[in-house]
């Protein structure tokens, strides 16, 4: 007889752990979703078709990498903008956020491990899509392409997150990062080939004397995006520190 069992303590085994894990994971991916996470699926897929459907009608050539990574990136922005931007409003709304409060350094954990299960998901449907343009549509990597969608997704994640914390109102926190979006997407020809552009498609095709010089933009816009989703994150877990202005 072991230990765990002399002391009347249940014995930890994987698979108990592994079963700890997935409860965890669906009770934070259900909190995250606020319980209509079959409804972001629909509507994912919903846009996803849209944007595929457009294509088709404005343009005469079959899609390629290139087209393949605003497929995947629009529905991807509409996916991560709900839950990130609601993340406070919706614990205000619900009472919880004085239970996370309670538990001193408890905030931390339960925010930044909500922040990774959306984008754990996110990415889990994007590679459903992406599986489905691999076979339908175009012949590209999807690991890389699902990297590389990423990048932007993460920063509005961060970024609404860091605002949600600052306006604490949903309705307020979603006004300005629509408008700081679209301020991007507007002026993305003029930014077309910057470093700064939200929206720098990494696949786009260019001539061979400018390779070199697409690819590093393209390492520096990452290396940028990366940073900034990073510190926009940490900002905001910071802010949660003032308990008086949450509860």
């Amino acid at each position: 007889m072991n230990a765990a069992t002399e002391t009347g303590r249940p014995q930890t085994t994987p698979i108990n752990r592994l079963k700890t894990y997935r409860d965890f994971f669906r009770y934070n991916a259900g909190n995250v979703f606020a319980g209509k996470f079959i409804y972001f699926i629909l509507f994912a897929v919903a846009v996803f078709l849209t944007v595929i459907v457009i294509y088709t009608l404005e343009n005469s050539t079959p899609p390629d990498a290139e087209s393949v990574y605003y497929f995947l990136l629009v529905p991807g922005i509409l996916l991560i903008f709900y839950p990130s931007t609601y993340a406070i409003d919706s614990e205000v709304n619900s009472r919880m956020i004085e239970t996370i409060f309670g538990i001193p350094d408890y905030r931390y954990k339960v925010f930044l491990a909500r922040n990774i299960i959306q984008y754990v998901v996110v990415i889990s449907l994007l590679l459903v899509l992406a599986l489905f343009c691999r076979i339908a549509l175009a012949d590209f990597s999807i690991l890389p392409m699902l990297f590389q969608v990423m990048f932007p997704i993460v920063l509005i994640g961060s970024c609404s997150f860091m605002v949600a914390t600052l306006t604490r109102s949903g309705n307020g926190t979603a006004a300005i990062m629509i408008i700081i979006i679209l301020f991007f997407f507007f002026f993305q020809e003029l930014m077309y080939e910057s470093r700064w552009n939200l929206f720098l498609n990494p696949f786009r095709q260019v001539q061979e004397f400018e390779l070199i010089v697409w690819q590093e933009t393209t390492l520096y816009n990452r290396i940028y995006i990366a940073i900034g989703a990073i510190l926009t994150l940490m900002f905001g877990l910071l802010r949660m520190q003032k308990r008086e202005k949450f509860v």
